[in-house]
């Protein structure tokens, strides 16, 4: 087809975002075709709060990157050798870039392909150290291995009148639901979320979904803390000076939860009366102090290998101080890792169009223009409980 303009979000350095005119994207990788790939028309594409990371200078993202790896799109061309997927199809984009071909693929190991990126096993979409492949924050993208990435939507008419959730299925939603299927969430699990941002209150909702009897997010910002709490979750403020057993104990009548899901990541702080100061252990050993012995704790949390702006110099290397032999007496699982989106976003799908959840309202989505894309940054960085959704064409909002 022929070129058009396209604009997307520009990481400009520490604290600024800006749109801009970026290339129309080609069925190329460097110089050789993409056959295997699909060019999107993006319909709604969403901030991270791993954007913000990048965003508030602690990694080492360059200047000039096109942001944005939560994106849904509407098909406008085809490589020669994409098979199963249509020119006018609707589609959901998983985060992971993944081949299909290597060996974690065919494990279904998506977050870690080692086909798609040459420095570490894993690739995303607009996103320091994944690969170097341009961001969706955008109003058009290029999506490779087509048939193997892509989750297309059953019904056109249905997918839009559902957008606000489905544009989630990225990564969000997966991500959320990861953590708690990783952390052993059941019927009757009693649950601590830390960390009640969009990751968490989508974790929150997953552990509803999955049978939990009771969710306890933990966070430090009374709005992301009451927005828990419309949906049926107990709530901890952590600014309160009481040890994190006993707030769950007047809660439950259990010191104890049986499972622990960290959607905080890196950029953790201290609770109580260290709640303004960071600590970046803080959450990885709590999730020890609180969970059973035999218990699991599932880690979707971000953690870096290099941090440029930690206050502590071993945290600049991704070296955190960790009680780690507490979690070896209690016989802890940990898993760490980037979601294998694919692994959830067919089910997930389903349970959104069968109405089993709403996740949007959940998340308290808000629905944006490309050109407001900086004041979403900016509010989501002072704690607003919102889940930022870029409208690019004004297609949904329509």
């Amino acid at each position: 087809m022929a070129s058009a303009s396209n604009r997307g979000v520009i990481f400009q350095g520490a604290g600024k975002v800006t749109v801009e005119t970026i290339d129309f994207p080609k069925l190329a990788l460097g110089e050789r075709r993409c056959d295997h790939g699909v060019i999107l028309k993006i319909l709604t594409t969403n901030i991270c709060g791993s954007d913000q990371h990048m965003v508030r200078g602690r990694t080492t993202a360059p200047q000039g990157l096109v942001l944005g790896h939560e994106i849904t799109g509407q098909v406008i061309e085809c490589g020669r050798d994409v098979e199963f997927i249509s020119v006018g199809d609707v589609v959901s984009v998983p985060f992971n870039i993944a081949c299909g071909r290597c060996r974690n693929c065919k494990e279904g190991k998506t977050g870690i392909c080692l086909n798609v990126n040459p420095s570490r096993p894993g690739a995303a979409y607009g996103y320091v150290d994944m690969g170097g492949w341009v961001g969706g924050q955008a109003e058009y993208v290029m999506v490779p291995y087509a048939d193997f990435n892509l989750l297309k939507f059953p019904d056109r008419e249905q997918a839009m009148e559902k957008i606000t959730n489905l544009t989630l299925l990225s990564d969000i939603f997966p991500t959320g639901f990861h953590g708690c299927v990783t952390a052993g969430v059941g019927p009757g699990s009693i649950v601590y979320i830390a960390g009640a941002g969009p990751v968490g209150l989508a974790a929150a909702a997953s552990a509803r979904l999955l049978g939990a009897a009771c969710v306890i997010v933990g966070d430090m910002i009374p709005e992301r803390l009451r927005q828990a709490k419309s949906f049926g979750c107990e709530a901890i403020d952590l600014r309160q000076d009481a040890s994190l057993p006993e707030m769950v104990a007047e809660i439950t009548g259990s010191p104890e939860v049986d499972a622990f899901v960290d959607c905080v990541g890196f950029e953790a702080h201290g609770c109580g009366h260290d709640h303004g100061h960071e600590k970046p252990a803080t959450v990885l050993n709590s999730a020890m102090d609180l969970t059973r012995a035999g218990g699991q704790i599932g880690i979707p949390g971000l953690y870096v290998t290099e941090d440029p702006g930690a206050e502590d110099k071993a945290a600049q290397t991704g070296s955190l101080s960790l009680r780690f032999g507490l979690g070896w007496a209690k016989s802890h699982s940990f898993h760490t890792g980037q979601c294998p989106v694919m692994r959830y976003n067919r089910a997930l799908m389903q349970a959104i169009l069968f109405d089993r959840v709403d996740i949007a309202k959940a998340v308290n989505v808000e629905l944006i223009t490309l050109d407001d894309a900086p004041r979403g940054y900016a509010d989501f960085d002072g704690g607003a409980a919102k889940k930022f959704v870029i409208d690019p064409h004004g297609s949904v909002a329509a």
